[in-house]
């Protein structure tokens, strides 16, 4: 089931007794937890009808005994289950004894009267388990994987609607390019923004610059963005800002190395036909960063890109070798990608 059809159900309260959600975007997770807990107990219920179970402490059997327990008030308990590592391929090396066979025939007759949760963090579950197929076939199960590129955007722009703002697309990207696509990160940064611009404010590139925390890798993505652009200027100003806060220029050339043989290894792919789902599962990076890579792969042929290679690791020699001043090394490199 998908996440969004999995949400329809829950705001239209038809609830299932058994819920597996697995996946490695943990934020996903929580608000899915939170919108069943929400909609299955009424807020004065919360405190005696939701308990929560870690069974890297409690053996499973416990909380399969509470969850065949009636509820002390109201209608409905819900009970979550936390890491269950059992259902895994992966060594269990607590000294918890599990008996899974409670759990196995639990989930294949679901007490009517609790929403049991299994939260599995997991990028991956042991699908040869008969558990493991059973808990899938009896509950609704979601696996939650890092939002793609166009889902992302999707994402982005209904978190920004929620508050009554507008997110243009360059803050969009821009905020991606700062932050990634870690969701909770991205709704921090959000929030603070709607805040800043206001209800039917629009943020932009330029909020996003204010507000957003700034890394060294970001800064040197920017970097090699204004060269791209023949952008000298700004391409400058960001490298002596750099040099300022005391940034170490062996470091800077590393990560300015970095960007271009992602360019070069994106170009050399998109040759072969790879599309940017292939390349980022090859090259293990997110697909807006191959997004990214892409677009900047363009302004340079392959002998360019070669040369600006050779020129970085020219650079890295004089600069380990202490045959030039390192800030001239940078100066004169960064002019040099320019010009390719």
């Amino acid at each position: 089931m998908s996440i969004s059809d999995l949400k329809k159900k829950i705001k239209q309260n038809k609830l299932d007794p058994l819920y597996l959600l697995t996946g490695t975007e943990t934020f996903l997770v929580d608000e899915l937890q939170k919108m069943i807990i929400n909609q299955a107990l009424p807020e004065e219920e919360k405190e005696f009808g939701l308990a929560y179970y870690d069974l890297n402490e409690t053996p499973v059997q416990a909380a399969v005994e509470d969850a065949e327990t009636l509820p002390f008030l109201g209608e409905k308990r819900v009970i979550i289950l936390k890491n269950p590592l059992f259902l895994t391929a992966a060594k269990d090396k607590s000294k918890v004894e599990h008996d899974l066979d409670s759990l196995q025939r639990y989930a294949e007759n679901p007490s009517p009267f609790t929403i049991l949760i299994i939260e599995a963090p997991y990028e991956k579950l042991d699908e040869r388990k008969k558990l493991v197929k059973t808990i899938k076939k009896a509950g609704a199960f979601v696996k939650a994987e890092a939002l793609q590129e166009n889902h992302l955007g999707d994402w982005l722009q209904q978190r920004a609607k929620q508050h009554g703002v507008s997110l243009d697309q360059e803050g969009e990207e821009r905020l991606v390019q700062l932050t990634g696509s870690h969701l909770m990160l991205l709704q921090q940064e959000i929030d603070k923004m709607a805040l800043y611009v206001g209800e039917g404010g629009i943020v932009n590139a330029e909020v996003v610059d204010l507000l957003v925390a700034r890394t060294l890798e970001n800064d040197i993505f920017a970097l090699i963005d204004r060269i791209v652009r023949k952008d000298l200027n700004k391409a400058f100003r960001i490298l002596y800002d750099l040099l300022k806060i005391n940034e170490e220029p062996i470091k800077i050339l590393s990560l300015i190395g970095r960007q271009f043989r992602i360019i070069y290894q994106v170009s050399e792919l998109s040759k072969r036909g790879y599309g940017q789902k292939q390349m980022a599962s090859t090259l293990k990076l997110h697909p807006y960063a191959v997004k990214i890579a892409q677009q900047q792969s363009r302004s340079f042929e392959e002998e360019k890109l070669r040369f600006i290679l050779d020129q970085i690791a020219e650079s890295d020699y004089e600069m380990k070798t202490g045959k030039m001043d390192k800030k001239l090394i940078l100066e004169l490199l960064v002019t040099k990608i320019k010009n390719a």
